[in-house]
């Protein structure tokens, strides 16, 4: 696969966004008749192939129909899609994080085998460069003077290091080598944050609702977690924060303001920047999980709250887990004014993460293989959002709300309120379908009607029929 667009695909490209936004504004309806491919072609001024090209893009993200003997229609446009959920208002009370019974199982359920795991995160491995990675690692281990068999520097491995402050260019980050820490994923990057500047007993802000993962980490560094709510669209309520920070001591703020996990919503970068004034203001540190950020379905990657930092207190943490290896373990963090304080913590924990697949990711990056397998991830995860959302559309209950995201994985669904979303995930893993009951995603059990589906494996026949039997089920609990 070539690294660069060739002008036929740029001309496709544009011809398709141009009908995509004439379906999205409404001016082609459901059920319109598209030009015909010589007509598209010689209105347009590109040849029959590019106008193929362009409409087979605009069927894949399911905008459009081929009918047979007929043409292509309009089979889907966004006057069709649900409202998005609303967001619920926990209690300004910290409490302790906790993890019940509720979610061994939904953790239990995604490692069963034959089960469809519209539960997991993170990317199908047909979305996965295999290949190219396993090439990577074998180019790293030739060019290692050791054979990546020696530690790594405490700080990590330094190709790595600086392709991650190259790659910071996108997201109008200034940093260097020297800024960035090396983890054994993005999970770890997020304890050695909290332990940099919280002690037991402290309590941490958190979106709600927010990645049942985050629990666990609260619970085992024995910390409070103060619920703030985040809407599907914008994320973070910065107000409620605002007033939350008047009456409960906060230690430090632990968000996602690139597309959360489960809600999806993205921050704008003028609240991202409000935000951080908002916490320097009362010298409160924020560590930014910002493991999503390269799952952008727009034009330009978001900014972070990192961009906006001028005083050090903003901890951005990341990892290649979502975006391309899961399975490496590979993760970083920015912390700012803390990354002594970091680099000591991981030097008594873990001394050095592991040298191979740092070496291979480093290499993945400076080889512009990374950029290109991202191209096409973001293309791939755009679709299937599309998809999906329209299947959900079809198969569930009117009533049904479905947020919006402009990246990531999930979609975060409100069904009515009669729906226990536990009790749908039992009854779904006996139909071999497994996802994640809204309740795992607050530490007291809010989210009753909620669920979260992950889009990450292509959409096919298996998705479908898994998709329709979930709004059976959700229609026959009515």
């Amino acid at each position: 696969m070539q690294d660069t667009l060739t002008k036929e695909d740029f001309l496709y490209t544009v011809v398709a966004e141009r009908l995509e936004n004439q379906i999205e504004n409404n001016i082609l309806k459901t059920g319109d008749k598209l030009l015909s491919l010589r007509a598209l072609s010689k209105e347009q001024g590109i040849s029959i192939s590019t106008a193929y090209k362009a409409y087979i893009e605009l069927e894949n993200k399911g905008f459009i129909e081929a009918r047979p003997k007929s043409g292509y229609f309009v089979r889907f446009s966004p006057s069709q899609y649900p409202k998005t959920p609303q967001a619920l208002k926990p209690a300004f009370n910290p409490v302790k994080a906790s993890v019940d019974e509720m979610l061994r199982l939904v953790y239990k359920s995604i490692n069963q085998e034959g089960i469809v795991k519209l539960s997991r995160a993170t990317p199908s491995g047909s979305l996965i460069p295999e290949a190219k990675l396993n090439k990577a690692m074998m180019e790293a281990i030739r060019r290692s003077p050791n054979s990546c068999t020696g530690y790594e520097e405490i700080e990590g491995n330094l190709t790595l290091r600086k392709q991650i402050a190259k790659h910071a260019f996108n997201w109008n980050g200034n940093i260097t080598e020297e800024d960035v820490v090396t983890t054994q994923g993005c999970m770890e990057a997020l304890v050695f944050c909290l332990q940099a500047v919280t002690e037991p007993g402290d309590t941490v802000a958190i979106e709600s609702p927010t990645y049942f993962g985050i629990f666990n980490v609260m619970k085992s560094l024995g910390l409070k977690v103060l619920e703030i709510p985040a809407e599907p669209e914008t994320g973070i309520n910065i107000e409620y924060l605002e007033k939350a920070l008047k009456t409960v001591p906060v230690k430090a703020c632990l968000f996602v303001p690139n597309f959360c996990n489960p809600a999806g919503g993205l921050m704008p970068d003028q609240r991202k920047k409000q935000l951080v004034e908002l916490l320097a203001k009362h010298q409160i540190p924020l560590i930014e999980d910002d493991i999503y950020g390269e799952m952008y379905f727009g034009k330009t990657r978001p900014k972070t709250c990192k961009s906006f930092d001028k005083e050090g207190l903003v901890m951005l943490c990341s990892s290649v887990s979502k975006s391309l290896a899961p399975g490496y373990r590979v993760g970083w963090c920015i912390p700012g004014r803390f990354i002594d304080k970091v680099i000591s913590l991981k030097l008594n924990y873990t001394v050095s993460a592991a040298t191979p697949t740092q070496a291979a990711i480093g290499l993945f990056f400076e080889t512009g293989r990374y950029d290109l397998h991202m191209r096409n991830l973001r293309k791939a995860l755009h679709t299937q959002c599309l998809r999906y959302t329209q299947a959900i559309s079809d198969y569930f209950p009117k009533d049904t709300n479905v947020s919006r995201p402009q990246g990531g994985y999930v979609l975060w669904i409100e069904m009515n309120p009669k729906i226990d979303a536990f009790v749908l995930f039992e009854k779904a893993i006996k139909e071999k379908v497994s996802i994640a009951p809204g309740q795992i995603f607050s530490t007291d059990g809010r989210f009753t009607n909620y669920i979260r589906i992950s889009f990450g494996t292509p959409y096919d026949e298996t998705i479908d029929k898994s998709l329709k039997k979930l709004g059976t089920l959700v229609a026959d609990m009515y």
